[in-house]
């Protein structure tokens, strides 16, 4: 079990964990311990003073979209990113259910509506209370450094005016001077702006004092605020389930329209030659309706656990559209000196494009093929398919594939030529003793001896194409999460600054499992027990 153990952690490159279990059975103690505290310990230390760092270094810096979260900010935005998402797939359930479960359903909501007023009231009266006491304490600090301004303003006032009054003196004087006596009094005069712009200067100084002052949140304020913002917000969702559970319930609307159609119908059966048209035309309408509300689903927003889930997808479609060129063309590169000097001017000139410059161009390329994707048959056909629909492939979606693929594949294919070309010579000859066939050779001997540097090159492939990605969704605006980014920039709400920083985390977490996952596939193909990068 022990070895078993090993081998797994060795080929999921988690060797961190070896002592650990080497432990667990007992041998070496003092040695496994040691290399417990260098590779765990060790690096638990680093990441706790990582986040003291980060505490630290967020309290001082101010930007024009607010404080640096720190990272407890950080994590309540992570809370409530999640709590969007679970609350929309509640309204989203709450949207199809029928009968006893919906009634059921809209009493809870009906009770917590009505256990949240005294809620509310308390999170306005804290709020109220704790903007009182700020204002107080901000009034302490403030008076001082308005009182310093005032009296600052009123010196250099009195100070300026002496200037200008024996520059008047001044100017008199030198008029009827010569010239050195009129160069003085450039002199006075420069001497006089400097001392206005040094007075400027304090004042600023300041001032910047004051708004800093002013600028500063209270963190009783900040609870209380935030406290505020959630009943809110849980009002918002409580009132919106309830929508959903009476109004805008599927089962409710579907009944609402069987009422009307039973009266139309009611209207046709009594309706004369000259009306009957018109009654006919509202029977069938009616029933159009209720088809169509049948086939309605609720128009749930994109949440992050979509956007991940999109993102992963694009990124795996344009990992395989370039693996499938690169592989190809590095094998042929490996095996003939001859196709690898045509391919290496166009290896030279595109391998340092920036994906900024390829998705403009991926852009108007798929939008050609695809001018107008509601009436084109493939996205048509994609959007029928019953997992994949889903997520609405779409021209940007193809785009942002595309871009993925011609940034990414190019670690694959010098890798797949370079493991192609070391293949060990003997297995070449043995080959031609056996009088193998091209493929045979190709299929036997050839690319099993070079797997390992392939997956060398697809494991850094897929970590190119996952950056790649999230720059080409914020620009392409394809739903992932560098549109999510996007949004969040362009938002400007309390706290999309932590949002985006929660993002950070989930593309580092994202990229480190796919990351993980190539390392698996890598020692599962590699024969000389190599060590696998960090």
């Amino acid at each position: 079990m022990k070895y078993k153990l090993i081998k797994a952690i060795d080929i999921a490159g988690l060797n961190f964990l070896t002592p650990v279990v080497l432990l667990c059975y007992g041998e070496e103690r003092d040695k496994q311990i040691k290399k417990i505290g260098q590779y765990i310990v060790v690096p638990l230390l680093a990441i706790a003073a990582f986040v003291l760092a980060w505490f630290f270094v967020s309290e001082r810096i101010q930007t024009k979209a607010g404080k640096l979260p720190n990272p407890v900010e950080t994590w309540q935005s992570a809370s409530s990113i999640w709590a969007f998402h679970r609350r929309e797939n509640d309204k989203q359930a709450a949207f199809n259910l029928t009968g006893a479960a919906r009634e059921k359903k809209l009493a809870e909501v009906e009770e917590r509506l009505a256990a949240l007023e005294s809620v509310e009231q308390e999170a306005d009266q804290a709020v109220t209370e704790a903007k009182a006491e700020a204002a107080e304490a901000l009034a302490v600090k403030i008076d001082p450094i308005r009182e310093r301004l005032e009296e600052t303003e009123a010196r250099f006032d009195q100070q300026e005016a002496a200037r200008e009054a024996q520059l008047e003196t001044a100017a008199a004087a030198a008029a009827d001077g010569d010239q050195t006596a009129r160069d003085a009094y450039v002199v006075l005069v420069r001497e006089h702006r400097l001392k206005n712009d040094e007075a400027k200067e304090a004042l600023r100084v300041i001032k910047d004092e004051e708004s800093l002052v002013r600028g500063y949140k209270d963190p009783v304020v900040e609870r209380a605020l935030a406290r505020q913002t959630a009943v809110a917000e849980e009002r918002q969702y409580l009132g919106k389930m309830r929508d959903q559970l009476t109004r805008a319930n599927r089962e409710t609307k579907v009944a609402k329209e069987e009422a009307r159609l039973e009266a139309a119908q009611a209207k046709l059966y009594a309706a004369d030659p000259d009306g009957l048209y018109k009654a006919a035309t509202g029977v069938v309408r009616s029933a159009d309706r209720i088809e169509r509300i049948d086939e309605s689903a609720y128009a749930k927003p994109a949440t992050v656990p979509y956007q991940i889930k999109r993102s992963v997808l694009c990124v795996f479609t344009g990992f395989l559209i370039g693996s499938a060129i690169a592989i190809p063309i590095g094998v042929l590169c490996g095996l003939s000196k001859t196709f690898m000097a045509a391919m290496t001017p166009f290896i030279a000139l595109f391998k340092p494009v920036s994906p900024i410059v390829w998705l403009p161009v991926a852009l108007i390329i798929v939008g050609g093929f695809i001018p107008d994707p509601d009436k084109n048959p493939l996205m048509q056909w994609l959007w029928d398919l019953p997992w994949l629909g889903q997520y609405q492939i779409n021209p940007a979606f193809i785009a942002s594939a595309i871009t993925v693929a011609l940034c990414s594949l190019w670690a694959t294919m010098v890798n797949t030529a370079f493991g192609v070309a070391s293949v060990d010579k003997d297995h070449i000859n043995v080959a031609r003793v056996l009088r193998l066939g091209f493929w045979d050779r190709l299929l036997k001997i050839v690319l099993p001896s070079a797997l390992p540097l392939v997956f060398a090159g697809l494991r850094i492939s897929l970590g190119v194409g996952w950056m790649v990605l999230i720059a080409a969704e914020l620009l392409s605006s394809s739903e992932g999460l560098g549109k999510f980014v996007w949004d969040q920039f362009n938002n400007g709400a309390s706290d999309s600054f932590a949002k985006m920083v929660v993002v950070v985390f989930i593309v580092g977490v994202i990229g480190l499992a796919l990351d993980r996952m190539m390392i698996v596939f890598q020692r599962l193909v590699s024969f000389d027990g190599a060590p696998t990068a960090i």
